[in-house]
């Protein structure tokens, strides 16, 4: 029966589904759990999706949950009803505008299922706090939600419903970045989604009315930059084009009303009232059948301010008033929005769940100290059974002695192979160092050579053959130097100083971007609000910071950005280097950060790896008492350092082999 029943539902036959259905139903006996919550889940997506009567969708939601609360014995089912229930609950209340409650249920089907869930529904989850936290007007949290929905989520532009949500992911990232007045970040992104609009759109010839309102829409909000940076001739172009897309019948007429009011302030603003006139007058006919309270506000506002540019004061005055009227109900339906805390919430939610489990173990607590009270007596009993027994075991206390004795000679010999190991180690290190240093002055006496050879008067054939010499010469001496480097650095001693964070890493992104401008790529550098010094190496700091950065430019297409940012979590320091890359597979991540590792991969632009930068790298950070890791995908990679904070007297926090100068 589900079978067929999704078959309907599938094909959008919702109503023959739902007759199906509830003739299964009334004929059934015996319906198992899972049954029974597939019956009411196909009950809430019919009055929630198909007929919008949301109220009612929230009865079958609630009831979804009580079904996935009577599941026992088996945990991934439970959890499976758990999480869906929680957010088709989730789902209701936003639309019901309820966003407390909807970030609640969504959060709490997140703690049951975040070390189980799939990327797929962990993106699903990121992108629904997003829509809420958008809501409430917190962007900057909204953005990092919509950031992390779409490192998740996996594309697949073949899939119109997967494309479609993809160019929608994008645009909000895009708005986001707007609301924060990033707005060269936000016009990056807008592109992105037009891009990935016009790229795959034409495919889905059946649904081309769906991909023109997109488009509209985009050109709407990219438009609003443009009037940010008071470009607005661009700004008119890119409103038109929305306004001639979502006008027609059919299509996003409520988009269309506000691409049509900015396109009005435009025109007030420059007192092109013949125009303006024109276009308030046609929005006028518009808002009655189509209403807007936001769009309707500003309508007013405009025509007030033509009237009174005509001298019409009374029509102006009659405006006016009617502006502020919807203005303070709008402002009044903003400020319930605004009320409510999602941080606050969050951390409520969590203690809850604290508190639940602190409840759970106690029970368990009592249960243990039953069981331990019976294993205390069964212990009685044991210890005199031991000492009853106890001289008929001499022979076998003997006996372990002597095993005893020969564990210990096994430890020394154990020892001994582990200090010979380390001996072999260190003269391997020597050889290594002799070997690259020996190499390294008649390989620079080659490189010379030839650098000086390939300005003389050769054959384009001798030349061609002289700087392949030239460019193996420079890779081998990079090679050796990265291999001195990498056998010194288990020595090098660390001296600390007080170095300014933000500082240090600005000017090693300056230093770069004249790197990534060879492949048109930008940088993006979020620093922290205030100044923050560390008890660190400049130098060896600024070494990791630059290896990083360098290898997101190495491996990222033309063009692409990379974004480096700075934040302070839980008394440290986190830098973080995101590209959008080539990533690293799953069969190579254990072995990034080894020495030699066979991880290594050329550049997008062929650039040379040698696979030695993050083994040094890891070794620095550590000598630091300082972390790396990384999180990787095939859209890119995120590099991760953290430092610890000096304490207030900037010395509590230092790593064990800095040493402090005496006063």
């Amino acid at each position: 029966m589900r079978a067929h029943v999704d078959t309907l539902f599938g094909t959008n036959r919702v109503n023959e589904g739902m007759r199906e259905l509830e003739a299964f139903v009334n004929n059934a006996k015996d319906l198992t759990l899972e049954d029974k919550y597939a019956t009411y889940g196909y009950r809430y997506f019919y009055y929630h999706r198909a007929l919008g009567d949301h109220k009612k969708a929230l009865l079958y939601a609630d009831t979804m949950l009580s079904i996935a609360n009577e599941v026992v014995g088996n945990q991934q089912q439970y959890e499976h009803l758990y999480i869906d229930a929680q957010m088709a609950l989730g789902d209701t209340y936003f639309n019901l505008g309820n966003y407390s409650a909807a970030y609640q249920h969504l959060f709490q089907g997140y703690l049951v299922g975040k070390n189980g869930l799939n990327r797929s529904a962990l993106s699903e989850y990121m992108y629904r706090m997003g829509m809420i936290t958008y809501k409430m007007g917190n962007y900057k949290l909204a953005k990092d939600y919509f950031m992390r929905s779409y490192m998740y989520y996996t594309i697949v532009p073949s899939d119109f419903v997967n494309y479609y949500h993809v160019q929608e992911l994008l645009d909000n990232i895009a708005l986001s970045y707007k609301h924060n007045d990033q707005l060269d970040s936000a016009v990056f992104y807008f592109d992105k989604s037009l891009a990935f609009i016009n790229k795959y759109g034409p495919q889905f010839k059946d649904r081309l009315k769906m991909m023109e309102i997109a488009q509209g829409v985009v050109y709407g909000n990219k438009a609003e930059i443009y009037i940010l940076q008071k470009k607005y001739q661009q700004a008119i172009v890119l409103l038109k084009k929305s306004i001639d897309i979502n006008l027609k019948k059919d299509y996003d007429n409520a988009d269309a009303e506000l691409s049509e009011i900015k396109l009005a302030q435009i025109y007030d603003q420059f007192k092109r009232d013949t125009e303006l006139y024109g276009l308030l007058t046609a929005l006028g006919q518009q808002l009655k059948t189509i209403k807007n309270p936001d769009v309707e506000a500003d309508w007013n506002h405009l025509m007030s301010n033509y009237y009174e540019r005509r001298g019409d004061l009374a029509k102006a005055i009659n405006h006016l008033k009617t502006y502020n009227t919807l203005k303070d109900s709008n402002l009044a339906r903003y400020t319930v929005l605004k009320e409510s805390d999602i941080d606050k919430q969050f951390d409520t939610y969590e203690k809850q769940q604290q508190i639940n489990e602190l409840s759970n173990n106690n029970k368990i607590q009592r249960i243990l100290l039953v069981v331990i009270l019976v294993f205390a007596t069964m212990s009685l009993i044991i210890i005199f059974l031991v000492y009853r027994n106890w001289r008929r075991s001499k022979k076998d206390v003997q006996t372990v002695k002597l095993l005893n004795q020969q564990i210990n000679e096994q430890n020394a010999e154990l020892g001994k192979a582990l200090n010979e190991l380390k001996i072999s180690s260190q003269e391997k290190d020597r050889i290594l160092r002799t070997v690259a240093h020996d190499l390294r002055n008649p390989i620079g006496g080659i490189a010379s050579l030839t650098t000086m050879m390939a300005d003389d008067g050769y054959t384009d054939e001798q030349k061609e053959l002289i700087n392949l010499v030239k460019e193996t010469s420079h890779n081998s001496l990079e090679l050796i130097n990265e291999i001195l480097e990498a056998t010194n650095v288990t020595s090098i001693e660390i001296h600390p100083e007080l170095v300014e964070i933000n500082a240090l890493t600005s000017t090693c992104v300056e230093l770069l971007r004249f790197k990534a401008a060879e492949k048109a790529q930008k940088i993006f550098f979020e620093p922290l609000d205030s100044p923050q010094q560390l008890m660190i190496s400049r130098e060896k700091i600024w070494r990791v910071i630059n290896n990083l950065i360098t290898n997101a430019i190495k491996f990222s297409p033309t063009g692409a950005p990379i974004f480096v940012k700075i934040v302070k979590e839980k008394g440290e320091v986190v830098i973080s280097v995101l590209d959008n890359g080539i990533g690293i597979p799953d069969k190579l991540k254990d072995d990034v950060f080894n020495m030699f590792t066979k991880a290594q991969r050329p550049g997008t632009s062929g650039e040379k790896s040698f696979g030695l930068g993050l083994s040094i790298c890891k070794q620095i950070i550590e000598k630091s008492h300082g972390k790396i890791w990384f999180e990787s995908s095939n859209r890119g990679t995120i590099f991760y350092i953290s430092l610890p904070m000096p304490g207030k007297d900037g010395l509590d926090k230092l790593p064990q082999q800095f040493s402090v100068p005496q006063s």
